[in-house]
């Protein structure tokens, strides 16, 4: 099928679905409401280029027909101008277009867990994991998006020895997927009296938020322990046993909660982290075989793979997949890192492109 032949077909999908929306039997239905709403909030802007495109080549069209039959030199020098720049647009339009139709991953509107954990480098990795918390922060403040903490363990040193937080608003999951993998910080430690610089590591994975839709979970598979939540040092932070601690015997996986006062909230929040981390595991799953079919440098799969550098004394971090490198580290550190995930969401569309040509 033609590029044409597939903007006239989105064109009527387009239709069709801006009368549905009206339709009180729509209306009421409201997941497919909200579905559908969605859909035609996605077309539009396909729709907006398509119907551009085609005055572009009406244009086109025109002007050639009168340079066949126009003599007057002044006026064939003024059309060729125009067609110039109008072939030059369509070339323009055809790419925008190009890039509009690559297929989105149902998963990238979602609202996402992002888990935060120190790694190799002792106290200093905790250190940095609380400035890796700082900078997401940052970044979600500036992107009107809300934050809630969903659990935090606390370093006696500063910062956190791991920290889990669900990020709401819109497309959450297809910004920040690609910050999954291992981040390495190296700079001198404020405890170092030798002045020499150390590497240490935090690793940050960010999950698809799972509804109960995507994920049904059986209660009677879950093993649940109650204790009293702590800060750092082990002092308490309240004196009732409100912590919860889910076991998903099946699984195997392990999901603490003890941010709230509440054992019934500190419940509900562990079951959504359990679930968006069994969701994630089947999508991992598929990433993995997608992953062997096409090689891809932005992989979110491998959450073990080193994926980007810090590097104190030079001022630069460098995104190893795609070989960035910016010397804005204190911006970077601030929140300011719209830059790199704009240059891996690009790649990512360069590669599904790429992929289409070729298949």
């Amino acid at each position: 099928m033609d590029i044409r032949s597939k903007l006239l077909a989105i064109a009527d999908r387009y239709r069709e679905v801006s009368e549905l929306i009206t339709d009180p039997a729509v209306i009421a239905d409201m997941k497919r409401y909200v579905r559908l709403n969605k859909e035609y909030k996605d077309l539009g802007p396909i729709v907006s280029a398509s119907d551009e495109y085609e005055k572009t080549i009406e244009g086109i069209d025109g002007t050639l027909d009168l340079l066949r039959t126009e003599k007057d030199e002044a006026f064939r020098e003024m059309a060729k101008a125009e067609l110039d720049s109008l072939q030059q647009r369509k070339a323009e339009l055809e790419d925008e277009i190009k890039v509009l139709l690559i297929p989105k991953d149902p998963e990238d509107s979602k609202n996402a867990v992002v888990e935060i954990r120190s790694g190799t480098g002792g106290d200093e990795a905790a250190i940095f994991a609380g400035d890796l918390y700082r900078m997401y922060t940052r970044y979600f403040a500036k992107k009107g998006w809300q934050v809630e903490v969903m659990s935090v363990s606390e370093s006696e040193v500063g910062g956190y020895k791991e920290v889990s937080l669900l990020v709401s608003g819109e497309e959450v999951y297809g910004f920040l997927k690609f910050e999954s993998g291992v981040h390495r910080v190296q700079r001198v430690p404020e405890t170092e009296a030798q002045g020499r610089v150390h590497t240490s590591a935090a690793t940050v994975a960010v999950l698809p938020e799972a509804d109960e839709v995507d994920v049904e979970i059986n209660m009677n598979d879950i093993k649940k322990d109650v204790f009293r939540a702590s800060g750092a040092g082990g002092q308490h932070v309240n004196r009732t046993e409100s912590a919860v601690r889910l076991t998903h015997i099946p699984s195997g996986l392990v999901v603490e909660c003890q941010d709230e006062r509440s054992q019934i909230k500190n419940v509900e929040r562990a079951l959504k982290v359990l679930r968006s981390r069994l969701y994630d595991r089947e999508l991992s799953k598929a990433l993995e075989e997608r992953a062997q079919k096409r090689k891809t440098m932005v992989s979110t799969g491998d959450r073990s793979a080193k994926i980007r550098t810090y590097n104190y004394p030079q001022g630069r971090v460098t995104d190893h997949r795609i070989g960035l490198t910016l010397y804005n580290l204190a911006a970077i550190m601030e929140g300011d890192i719209e830059e790199i995930i704009d240059a891996l969401r690009m790649a990512e569309n360069a590669e599904k492109l790429k992929s289409g040509l070729e298949e």
